[in-house]
């Protein structure tokens, strides 16, 4: 069964840092383009990264962009998401989710329609 579980989210202070992971099973990350996602009260859910199934290319949404980076660690199936120099606006609950790529494709997407599986959730909040 495929499955997706996010962990790590906490109450941070401005400025301060996070380390998200996003936890895989039923699946390898080897032919999954994984991407990590936000939403906040009111708001429409939005893409914050994505690394490739292939050859790992990244991509950041311009709000994080220099303040965030995306990794994974295929032994554990594991993908991280490393949050620096935390504002008030990156409060939200953040998703991983998890996009076939039978190609492996050098590149990715954060057209959220794409993503076949998802995970829960982990609450953010960047608040002194």
């Amino acid at each position: 069964q495929v499955q997706l579980v996010e962990s790590g989210g906490a109450l941070v202070q401005p400025g301060g840092s996070l380390r998200l992971s996003c936890a895989a099973s039923g699946f390898s990350l080897e032919s999954y383009d994984i991407g990590w996602f936000r939403q906040a009260p009111g708001k429409e859910r939005e893409g914050v990264s994505y690394i490739s199934s292939n050859v790992g290319t990244t991509y950041y949404a311009d709000s994080v962009k220099g303040r965030f980076t995306i990794s994974r660690h295929n032994a554990k199936n594991t993908v991280y998401l490393q949050m620096n120099s935390l504002k008030p606006e990156d409060t939200a609950v953040y998703y991983c989710a998890a996009r076939w790529d039978p190609y492996y494709s050098n590149y990715g997407t954060l057209a959220i329609g794409e993503y076949e599986y998802w995970g829960q959730g982990t609450q953010v909040t960047v608040s002194s």
